[in-house]
């Protein structure tokens, strides 16, 4: 997966694309006196089923296969027109209408129901009847395609001397129907899948039985060309694009948002339909435009096609478009047959992007069925057979429902010559340097970059040079270390990892690393890296607090099926005074220094998060998160007399979290951790509560909260946020163009500590137990250049402290859509 992403970095320098045998046309149908577009102007080649209607502003676009070589286009009160078109080529074809005058009769028009109204609230009356998730089970076969290449090629991009030894991808450019814009392909994906549903108990199976794709052999792009990563199912109210929260035009809602508009009927494989188009009634709103047929008699959807409102508050997609079509099976039942999906992906429109095609067709469907036990056996929501990478031809031609343009074959031989170019290795190890964070030199990654220099109250300027080997070395172990100096402390320091990865799916993997060298105590585990340039950068406080670590650890990690997995740490540590941070205890009165403090112990994480989904490298991996709740449980034993070991204590610690949409209004995502600790121990081994000391917003730590400032034996957090992702800022003028969106937080904390603990070692100056229940709110704005998010936090309590502030400014970036 990794290797793929920079190869798609890496064609963006370059690229642009064409379907030589499908037919493209685009354009804008205008009454031919005013010159105003016509809107639900119906557009189709003739002598074919193929149509469209214009959209609001009068643009339409429509491709097919099937031969034709005449467009036409019709429109009450106007005369049709027909124009003819070159075959398997893009045009741009624009039509003007002249009005179709003739005398009326007197008409008395009286005020009435919207005709299309009676419609929807018939097809929301019979929504449950056409749902196919109604069915206590069905399963079907799937023939899923991906395509995906970039677009806004120009002149200059071509020319560009990076590009010389690649100008023969030029020859395989063309232009987007949908958008009008240039595209080149460089990569696509076939897969066929056999797809099981279950409604109670739950239960989804995808098992990919063959892929196919260009250039690669990979799990993770198998699995993420496979059905389940990106399923519509119109008949829900909200519809996940990436994220949840676009209204379905035949939501039980859609008079809310949507305007409806009855504009055709006809007969459709004998069945008399409605043809009904839709408008957003707001801008920003995660609405569509469109159109759809509905049967007149079981008011099933026939076919459906969507397309993302204009000026919607969404981000890096400038255009998604959809169309689905459903058959009648078994005299009775409307189910899905094909669906098409088209993605516009674009940071900056300036540059260029990427668009992805998706087309899925579902063949041999078979409703309330019994799932077979060799199905019902697999773990995994995705199951990938054995010898599922087939390459012949032969193969594909068979099985293929629709047989693959010109273009899209060309594809596979393409990214072949592109990979045989000497050149594009070297472009290949440029961005993997920006994306992965190291530089590749034949066995050997030399990174992460960002930790080349840092610094901080302790050591001053701190150069470190680290690495690990790269999967050219081996895909099953990986080989690190790095060694750093400070010039204020003139100490150096140290670490390594050896990992030997027995499987990648389900994840076995055994690791053994160490390290000399000082760390932060008391800070999110999600927190940026000590040693880190950007928060060296952006501490709020000299970053004083550091403590030397000298560690060993044994890890093995096994992940038993999907969503649930185990991990058994060895662990030896010495933690040593820090130079602002002392170990003193009391002895006869006298304050006596412990040098360092040292533990053996055992911890062991289990982790249930269930249908959690992963992208996966050849080491390692990253989670693309669950819809489900995710609890983490840690158990921990500490061994005296091991080692020079010299605590005996036992740790028990939960971790609940989960993101649940609440669409329209966005999304709340809550994280609980609570703990006990068994055993007398001096403070650094106390749940030493989260600080963050940085401008960064982190909300797995108190961002109020200094550093060593609150320690517990049993606690409890409750942090709570709320994204309603512009619900207030889209209706307001003006602002609303800039696409904000508010996000507000909250967070708790309880816990209590038993004064035995002191007798160990004494806290050092500010640390303390809770009193009383700690607390912190935050109002935010996000989605600020679309990256950034900037937080004001208050701390509620304890403001009679030293050094703390009752106000903050905290910012983060990410990455949503």
């Amino acid at each position: 997966m990794i290797k793929k992403v920079l190869y798609i970095i890496i064609l963006l320098l370059l690229s642009e694309s064409l379907y030589a045998q499908v037919t493209r046309v685009r354009g804008v149908v205008k009454d031919a006196d005013t010159n105003e577009p016509l809107p639900f102007v119906s557009v189709y080649f003739q002598g074919t089923q193929t149509g469209t209607i214009t959209n609001t502003e009068g643009e339409y676009f429509i491709e097919s296969r099937t031969v034709s070589d005449t467009l036409i286009v019709s429109f009450v009160g106007y005369i049709s027109k027909a124009i003819h078109i070159k075959k398997h080529q893009y045009q741009e074809i624009n039509f003007y209408l002249e009005a179709d005058a003739y005398m009326l009769e007197e008409v008395v028009i009286l005020p009435t129901e919207n005709p299309a109204h009676p419609i929807l609230r018939n097809i929301i009356k019979n929504k449950d009847k056409h749902n196919p998730n109604r069915f206590e089970s069905y399963s079907y076969e799937i023939y899923n395609k991906i395509e995906i290449g970039t677009d806004n090629i120009n002149e200059r991009i071509k020319n560009s001397r990076f590009l010389r030894d690649f100008q023969f991808v030029f020859d395989y450019t063309d232009t987007s129907a949908i958008t009008g814009k240039p595209f080149l392909p460089f990569f696509i994906s076939e897969n066929i899948s056999d797809f099981y549903y279950q409604k109670s108990p739950s239960f989804e199976r995808e098992i990919i039985n063959a892929s196919r794709i260009s250039g690669y052999d990979n799990e993770s792009l198998s699995q993420l060309a496979g059905q389940m990563y990106q399923r519509i199912n119109i008949y829900d109210n909200f519809i996940t694009i990436f994220e949840p929260g676009f209204v379905s035009p035949i939501s039980d809602h859609g008079l809310f948002y949507y305007r409806y508009y009855l504009i055709d009927s006809t007969y459709i494989d004998n069945k008399w339909c409605y043809r009904i188009s839709y408008v957003p009634r707001r801008e920003q709103d995660r609405t569509f435009r469109g159109s759809f047929w509905v049967h007149d008699t079981t008011f099933a959807i026939e076919s459906i096609q969507m397309r993302t409102a204009q000026n919607v508050n969404y981000n890096f997609i400038d255009d998604f478009v959809a169309e689905f079509k459903y058959h009648k099976i078994n005299d009775s039942v409307w189910f899905i047959k094909e669906e098409n999906l088209f993605f516009d992906l674009n940071i900056n429109p300036r540059l260029h992007g990427l668009f992805a095609n998706k087309t899925t067709i579902y063949n041999n469907i078979r409703l309330n069925i019994d799932i077979p036990p060799e199905v019902r056996k697999h773990r995994d929501k995705i199951v990938l057979t054995d010898n599922i990478y087939i390459k012949e031809e032969e193969f594909w031609e068979e099985k293929r429902p629709v047989p693959l343009a010109e273009h899209e074959q060309n594809i596979y031989n393409m990214v072949d010559s592109i990979q045989s170019v000497p050149i594009f290795r070297i472009y290949e190890k440029l961005a993997a340097m920006f994306i992965m964070f190291h530089y590749e030199v034949g066995y050997f990654e030399i990174g992460p970059y960002y930790q080349l220099y840092s610094f901080n109250e302790i050591e001053g300027n701190r150069l470190r040079f680290g690495g690990r080997t790269s999967n050219e070395f081996s895909t099953n172990l990986m080989i690190g270390g790095y060694g750093a100096y400070g010039l204020k402390d003139e100490k150096f320091k140290y670490g390594g990892k050896v990992l030997y990865l027995f499987n990648n799916n389900p994840r076995s993997a055994i690791s053994i690393d160490g390290k000399y060298d000082l760390e932060q105590l008391g800070k999110s585990q999600f927190a940026l890296q000590d040693d880190n340039i950007f928060k060296s950068l952006l501490s709020r406080t000299p970053n004083n607090s550091l403590t030397m670590i000298k560690e060993l650890n044994l890890t093995g990690e096994k992940e038993w099926f999907q969503g649930f997995t185990n991990t058994l740490t060895l662990s030896h540590r010495r933690i040593e005074e820090g130079m602002f941070i002392p170990f003193q205890y009391e002895n006869n009165g006298e304050i006596e220094t412990i040098n360092e403090v040292v533990t053996t112990e055992a911890n062991l994480q289990i982790r249930i998060a269930r249908d959690e989904k992963f992208l996966r490298g050849e080491f390692e991996r990253k989670s693309l998160g669950t819809i489900r709740p995710a609890l983490n449980i840690n158990l921990t034993k500490g061994f005296s007399n091991i080692l020079g070991s010299e605590y005996d204590y036992f740790k028990l610690g939960f971790n609940l979290s989960q993101k649940v949409y609440t669409s329209p209004v966005g999304y709340f995502r809550y994280i609980i951790d609570a703990g006990m600790i068994w055993g007398d121990l001096p403070f650094p081994l106390l749940q030493l509560h989260e600080g963050n000391e940085t401008y960064i917003f982190d909300r797995h730590a108190f961002n109020m909260m200094n550093y060593f400032e609150f320690a517990s034996d049993r606690y409890l957090s409750i942090y709570v946020d709320h994204h309603l992702n512009g619900l207030i800022f889209n209706r307001i003028p003006l602002i609303r163009k800039l696409k904000l969106r508010e996000v507000v937080s909250a967070k708790a904390l309880v816990g209590s500590l038993r004064d035995t603990h002191e007798n160990v070692m004494r806290f050092p100056a500010g640390l303390s137990g809770l009193k009383h229940p700690y607390y912190e709110v935050s109002a935010g704005i996000e989605n600020i250049f679309k990256l950034f998010r900037v937080d004001a936090v208050w701390r509620l309590n304890y403001l009679d402290r030293e050094n703390v502030d009752k106000m903050g400014w905290r910012i983060t970036m990410q990455f949503t859509f």
